[in-house]
């Protein structure tokens, strides 16, 4: 497979197809570049797969065998609709392509049990494994069962035994609630997992640490999606939890959110403050533009492709973590409080 035949396949250009490869984000549309990458994934094509083969006495056309690795969505059922994950994913396609490694395929946790899904991994037919988001203990046991190579990336700290590039959501948590503090607010909701979720344990402690009473009223145990993001803030306006601001997991969620307090006819943030943790591109474009952490998803793929293709050519044996830093955006759906 050569550029040409990409470009033809997708109906691009060669230097269309160029330029995404080389991790050229304004090269072209979304659907543009999720189409090149498929062709790439399927293909096997390699940056110098080429030039591998014409120096081993091989034509243009003739098959090299690439190396390759998988990612696990642990966290959410969709692979495709979860902006900050899928955003994680390409990081890490990308910088393993720069490696002439290809992502062969994604999966989710909630796919194990399909038979096509669990016949990918038991013919494990990849060099390694990037699980994405919080991942349980039994599913990291059935993984080392079939890949030797696992790196994780997310918000949440593994056990120390496995390589982990993190970004610690129990201190963006922290400097989630001590804004809202700051800005006088003291009646604060939380929209979110709470068990075993250090997001959850971040506003507990804060709280806490500032002798504000944690209201069990005040919170929504709930799944992180949009859907789930409106059904948390409609289930604290039936409580009619008098909060002034909340906290929700993440932007997604707060896109729920959001999205009930405004049909309920709360203005934002003039009658609640809303503020999250991931800064997807969709946070700033929301009316109002969405306070929210900012999570480096990009070196943070970077990183776990750099550990885990390290890893699988036997660079290092030792677990590696490393703990990438955040910072606060502040926009508009956020405000002091008035009393």
């Amino acid at each position: 497979m050569t550029l040409k035949e990409i470009a033809k396949e997708a109906g691009v250009s060669i230097s269309t197809v160029s330029r995404v490869i080389n991790n050229n984000s304004k090269a072209a549309s979304k659907d543009v570049q999720d189409r090149i990458w498929e062709i790439v994934r399927r293909t096997g094509y390699t940056p110098n797969s080429v030039a591998q083969n014409l120096k081993q006495g091989g034509s243009q056309t003739s098959e090299v065998k690439s190396r390759s690795i998988a990612c696990l969505f642990a966290r959410t059922s969709n692979t495709m609709t979860d902006i900050f994950f899928t955003s994680l994913a390409r990081s890490i396609e990308q910088e393993a392509f720069r490696h002439n490694y290809i992502l062969k395929y994604s999966f989710s946790s909630f796919d194990i049990s399909n038979p096509a899904t669990y016949q990918l991994i038991t013919d494990n037919n990849v060099n390694g494994i990037a699980v994405l988001g919080r991942c349980d203990k039994q599913t990291l046991k059935f993984l080392k069962q079939y890949f030797n190579h696992i790196v994780y990336a997310g918000l949440n700290s593994l056990d120390a035994k496995y390589d982990q590039i993190i970004c610690e959501g129990k201190q963006a948590a922290i400097t989630v609630t001590e804004h809202l503090i700051h800005l006088g607010h003291t009646h604060i909701g939380y929209i979110g997992e709470t068990s075993f979720e250090e997001r959850y344990a971040g506003y507990c402690q804060t709280l806490s640490e500032h002798r504000i009473p944690l209201r069990r009223e005040y919170v929504a145990d709930v799944k992180l999606s949009s859907e789930d993001g409106y059904r948390g803030a409609k289930l604290l306006l039936e409580r009619q939890a008098k909060v002034t601001a909340i906290f929700c997991s993440n932007d997604i969620t707060a896109i729920g959110a959001m999205h009930a307090f405004q049909e309920s006819g709360f203005h934002i943030p003039g009658d609640i403050s809303v503020i999250s943790i991931d800064d997807i591109d969709t946070a700033q474009y929301l009316t109002p533009m969405l306070s929210t952490i900012h999570i480096p998803t990009q070196e943070m793929g970077q990183m776990a492709a750099k550990i885990l293709i390290d890893r699988i050519e036997g660079g290092h044996r030792l677990p590696i973590k490393m703990n990438l830093p955040f910072y606060l955006a502040s926009r508009e759906s956020c405000a002091r409080y008035k009393g």
